[in-house]
């Protein structure tokens, strides 16, 4: 037989009962799914977590735009990129507003599952008083078996180490403003139920190799100060360290032992939400990162024993207040929530 007889047998007669057995197998295996999945049923929920979580956010005396916004002595503000951060990963919040009276603050307290502390500036008078006391708060509550996390972003790392070590003089200075970096993960350090341990395998490799988290801090504390501050390294174990421009080492995220505390000197929440620095990592490794480490903290909040009324959340959800645009400015913040 010729070869173009072959060819022309192949395409008329071959070809065609290959394709028609392709698709009767393709139709197959969809029957297949179909029937499984109309067969399956949703499993229950598990009743020991919370799916309508709620996180509390404190808020940062100021307006977040050197009085641009609002010079108010009495104002203060969160950064909208942390409720965002907060809602992608499927909670909503109640912000906290550090100068209201303590009585307020105690009753908010009560209908959240968990709290964070922000990135920001200020370590001393009202603001820290409240962070201070709002802390001793989230230790007793755990003590008392509910599982209520906190975490605590830059400014809110710098506070609770002076907390917990009862030294407001421990923090040291870094050059570490405006700053993409790598996370450099300690050695002796294992990741199983920390913030890294749902973090796929690849990803965990480029914290180490790529810039995908963002710096933003003057202040921070060595290794070799945190190794000396007892009160510290007992209560925390370091995960990751990280070096700033003049090559100086410092802690970049600590999770507390007996806690569900973690405290990063680091912003999560920018790479997915904050535009107004060119430095910012926005890469699809950096989107994940912000998403992962999110979805953690939410994870920790579901686990709480708290169950608040429905009328009392709704009531105070910050969905009762409208962020202010101030990203056309070209620095800062993109939107903030203001309260005065």
């Amino acid at each position: 037989m010729s070869s173009s007889r072959y060819k022309e047998i192949w395409t008329h007669l071959w070809l065609p009962l290959l394709i028609s057995l392709s698709k009767d197998q393709i139709f197959t295996k969809a029957q297949s799914i179909q029937l499984v999945r109309s067969i399956d049923s949703c499993s229950a929920q598990d009743p020991n977590l919370y799916f309508r979580p709620v996180i509390g956010i404190l808020t940062h005396p100021g307006d977040g735009a050197s009085g641009r916004l609002n010079n108010a002595t009495n104002a203060s503000y969160i950064a909208a990129s942390y409720v965002k951060f907060v809602e992608s990963a499927g909670a909503r919040v109640i912000p906290i507003v550090y100068n209201e009276p303590k009585a307020i603050i105690a009753e908010k307290l009560s209908l959240v599952n968990g709290v964070l502390f922000t990135g920001g500036w200020a370590k001393t008078g009202l603001y820290f008083e409240t962070a201070t006391w709002i802390f001793k708060q989230i230790l007793e509550k755990n003590d008392r078996g509910d599982h209520f996390p906190l975490f605590a972003i830059c400014l809110g790392f710098e506070v609770i180490t002076m907390i917990i070590s009862k030294n407001n003089d421990i923090l040291e200075r870094f050059s570490a403003r405006d700053q993409a970096s790598t996370l450099q993960f300690v050695e002796s350090t294992k990741i199983d139920g920390t913030v890294f341990q749902r973090f796929p395998p690849e990803l965990l490799r480029k914290l180490s190799t790529d810039c995908l988290v963002m710096q933003n801090h003057q202040y921070g504390i060595s290794p070799k100060r945190f190794q000396e501050t007892s009160a510290l390294s007992t209560f925390f174990k370091v995960l990751t360290t990280c070096t700033d421009e003049e090559d100086q080492e410092y802690i970049s995220t600590v999770q507390a032992q007996n806690y569900p505390i973690t405290a990063f000197q680091w912003h999560p929440e920018k790479n997915a939400f904050e535009w107004g620095i060119s430095t910012i990592p926005h890469s699809e490794d950096a989107i994940h990162v912000t998403q992962h480490v999110a979805n953690y903290f939410i994870r920790e909040a579901r686990k709480s024993l708290n169950r608040p009324p429905t009328r009392k959340v709704l009531d105070n959800l910050i969905y009762n207040y409208s962020p202010t645009y101030c990203g056309k400015a070209g620095k800062g913040y993109d939107e903030v929530y203001i309260f005065s």
